[in-house]
């Protein structure tokens, strides 16, 4: 991937949306610019969990604001990540296309647990260098992430289904707070983080950090009403909690440092933060200045500088599942020889041979499962395990093409494979045919070629002549792709025809 002087990090949470710019100088990066709109997008889920036309307005406005200072930067350089509100909302498809138009550059829908490893990471690269393990919470508006880690490296994510935005409007509907309604809100959320707590108190860390805007908000009215010096102690969240209740909700007038734009929010953040506190035993948090958007950005810089987190995510998933590597590495060999010569010159960006890569290399994942088709299994693997650095869609695209790859293409015609998707599928299936006795094997000089109907392969007529059990397998691959409406031809090559052909190879 071409080196980039500025990246950009673009984070469509369930409460904010955040723009982060940074310069990139000898290999770090530098914050330029920020942008941060509050759209409330968790505030506009329905009951039937869509997002109603009036958050998807305010979201794609603030998109537009974006793509005007987005303008001009390649779409390598920028990074856009989405999260609950857009995980759970049923229409998110069809918004995520026109978000995608207001923008002005593609947007990934991230998994719970890959948000908590890129928070880490912007939470990490931000701090001093410690030997001890840190937790790290960031409470956002539909979800609230966990993290345990080490250095630069998390050791435990989870993704909890609480946010500032949702508990509000589910315990404070109407901005009333009391007793009952927090001290239920409270309970709800150790509830939630009943599962997680005995491995997260042994994991044994040191220091507790909070980020993102729940925990800085609360930061700040601690210390602008004298609960606390700095950061947040569980006596200034008793405090807050009593004023709070005092007041029977959140005024600006009365609770000094709490900014108007997060009234709507702070009982819910509060209630969550206080439920974590309890569960985990934390005395005191202190809170960091970054955030989802550092991780995303730090994380693109990862990419454009070949530290690409998705290729050691399929190198863990090769050992985790005993993948025979020297047969993949064969697989992929041949299958990006076979796009290749059917995709013109890519370029070392093309993202379509990226992914035929990691399709070779883990197509056969399923195996460590069952003989009997494993395609299906690895397709299941990939579709719904834990893939730090993968989007879902990144996952959910990959799953397809790996369940496409052999078997009956009539059954995966309505996966949701789309165009370019299906040349990927072509060479995957090729090189796995052709290499199935899973040996080093002398091919002859192959010729392909695609039209809009479809895909052709010459061969040297000797060669099939030699290898009537691939040829014969040849004869069969035609029907599959008949039966999604394609074309597969194969055609023998004379001696002569041969010749000329590896002469113009």
């Amino acid at each position: 991937m071409a080196r980039h002087e500025m990246l950009a990090a673009v984070d469509l949470g369930s409460n904010s949306f955040h723009l982060l710019i940074g310069r990139v100088v000898d290999g770090q990066i530098y914050p330029l610019d920020a942008l941060r709109d509050v759209v409330r997008l968790g505030a506009g889920l329905t009951a039937d969990k869509r997002l109603d036309r009036a958050a998807q307005a305010r979201a794609l406005e603030a998109l537009k604001r974006f793509q005007e200072r987005l303008r001009g930067f390649p779409r390598q350089a920028v990074r856009a990540v989405g999260t609950n509100a857009l995980r759970v909302a049923k229409n998110a498809p069809a918004f995520l296309r026109e978000a995608r138009e207001a923008l002005g550059f593609p947007i990934e829908v991230i998994a719970g647990r890959e948000e908590a490893r890129l928070i880490y990471v912007g939470v990490a690269h931000a701090m001093r260098p410690a030997a001890h393990r840190r937790l790290v919470i960031d409470i956002g508006g539909g979800s609230t992430e966990c993290i345990v880690g080490a250095g630069l490296e998390p050791q435990l994510t989870e993704s909890l289904y609480m946010g500032c935005v949702s508990y509000s409007l589910r315990y404070f509907p109407d901005g009333r707070i009391d007793k009952a309604n927090m001290k239920a809100a409270e309970l709800a959320a150790r509830q939630e983080l009943a599962g997680m707590v005995r491995a997260y108190r042994a994991a044994e860390w040191k220091e507790a950090l909070g980020s993102s805007g729940t925990a800085r908000s609360i930061e700040n009215i601690l210390r602008e009403n004298g609960f606390a010096q700095h950061g947040i102690t569980r006596e200034g969240l008793e405090r807050l909690r009593s004023l709070l209740i005092k007041h029977e909700r959140a005024d600006p007038e009365r609770v000094g440092g709490l900014r108007p734009n997060r009234v709507a929010v702070l009982p819910g953040g509060l209630a969550i933060l206080s439920a974590v506190f309890e569960e985990l035993g934390i005395e005191v948090m202190n809170v960091s200045d970054a955030a989802l958007r550092h991780g995303v950005l730090c994380d693109l810089l990862g990419r454009v500088e070949h530290r690409d987190m998705r290729a050691a995510t399929v190198a863990q998933f090769m050992r985790r599942y005993q993948v025979d590597a020297a047969q993949a590495e064969r697989v992929g060999a041949l299958a990006l020889r076979v796009y290749d010569s059917v995709a013109g010159e890519p370029g070392e960006e093309d993202s379509h041979r990226m992914m035929l890569g990691w399709a070779a290399r883990l197509a056969e994942v399923g195996l460590s499962i069952a003989h009997a088709a494993y395609h299906k299994h690895s397709a299941y693997v990939l579709s719904n395990a834990d893939m730090p650095g993968f989007s879902r869609m990144e996952q959910q695209r990959l799953a397809r093409i790996v369940l496409a790859h052999r078997g009956k293409l009539g059954k995966v015609q309505d996966a949701g494979l789309e165009g370019s998707d299906w040349t990927l599928v072509f060479a995957l299936r090729l090189a796995s045919l052709v290499l199935r006795r899973r040996t080093d094997v002398m091919l002859p000089p192959l010729r392909i070629s695609r039209d809009e109907h479809g895909y052709a392969l010459e061969l040297p007529q000797s060669w099939l002549d030699e290898n009537p059990l691939t040829a014969s397998a040849f004869n069969s691959e035609a029907d599959q792709w008949l039966a999604v409406g394609r074309r597969f031809a194969l055609r023998g090559l004379s001696e002569r025809r041969a010749a000329r052909a590896l002469g113009e190879a």
